[in-house]
């Protein structure tokens, strides 16, 4: 990916759908929220998806 994800995690609510829709790239992390583990585990269209399911918009590109 040229892009890497990021998730601002002052803005998590720990709702886990990035987690279900994306496991191989974002995990639960500490206090429940959600964390970008392997920014490389999943394509662009399916980092997209969580993106679009995340309630809070929590979750970015960054180049």
């Amino acid at each position: 990916m040229s892009r890497t994800v990021v998730v601002d995690v002052d803005e998590c609510v720990g709702c886990e759908a990035c987690v279900e829709v994306c496991p191989g790239v974002f995990v639960m992390g500490a206090c429940d929220l959600a964390q970008v583990q392997n920014p490389e585990g999943a394509g662009e269209s399916d980092v997209e998806a969580a993106m679009e399911l995340c309630p809070t918009n929590c979750i970015h590109w960054e180049d």
